[in-house]
């Protein structure tokens, strides 16, 4: 949903075959839909080799499975917290070590992780949810190194408030608030998000325009719910 529907079907119009991970399915037409719990190592594995297997490759990887959880931190149980690591971040860690054999065998290949303008404005009260994407950053800053030289981009997106599902318990008086505090002065959809995915999925494509930049800032330039899996066709 949200920002995994939008990349799927933005990248389905690039010509890709897709694949989605999520627990909930997905209507969109098109694509591969496999019901896949990203905290389950053993799952995620499983399925990510029977797309191999069927496909003979997997080119692009854009990990956007995610939640986030509200609150002061002594008042948040400790399970609730590990949980939003365990889908925010090993979520990602657990696709990202199950594909990268692939990638590294084909000696090419794109990984987009989704992080949030959280990670870099520390927002009080997501305390949890802001070092979770944190993390994300450090992440993909640090594996776009390692595997670099194998031919492989790691590249992060951080976005601000976008219209999804995750935000539809914000009142219009907050949503008013923070729209006039963008500097283009609207809410970013999903699919401005999904165009910022391209843009790093896609690097020697320059007809791809991203039409809303103030609403997102990208890490490391090299790299709810789905995980989406993008094969070139």
């Amino acid at each position: 949903s949200g920002i995994g529907r939008a990349t799927a079907k933005a990248l389905m119009d690039m010509g890709c075959t897709v694949y989605g991970f999520s627990r909930r399915g997905c209507d969109l037409p098109g694509i591969r839909h496999l019901s896949v719990d990203v905290t389950s190592e053993e799952g995620v594995r499983a399925a990510v080799e029977h797309i191999a297997a069927r496909e003979g490759r997997i080119d692009i990887l854009v990990n956007c499975a995610g939640f986030g959880i509200s609150g002061a931190v002594e008042f948040t149980e400790l399970s609730d917290a590990k949980r939003q690591f365990d889908v925010n971040f090993f979520g990602t860690v657990n696709v990202v070590k199950a594909v990268l054999p692939y990638m590294r065998q084909a000696g090419e290949g794109r990984i987009v992780n989704i992080s949030s303008v959280a990670a870099v404005a520390h927002i009080p009260f997501q305390t949890f949810y802001s070092a979770s994407k944190a993390a994300l950053i450090g992440f993909t800053k640090a594996l776009a190194k390692e595997v670099g030289l194998s031919g492989i981009t790691v590249n992060c997106v951080a976005p601000g408030v976008i219209a999804t599902e995750m935000n539809g318990h914000l009142s219009e008086e907050i949503m008013e608030e923070l729209k006039n505090e963008t500097p283009m002065g609207r809410i970013g959809a999903p699919e401005d998000v999904a165009e910022a995915i391209l843009f790093l999925a896609f690097p020697l494509l320059p007809r791809i325009c991203i039409s809303y930049p103030s609403g997102i800032s990208t890490e490391n330039p090299s790299g709810i719910v789905a995980t989406v899996l993008g094969l070139r066709m």
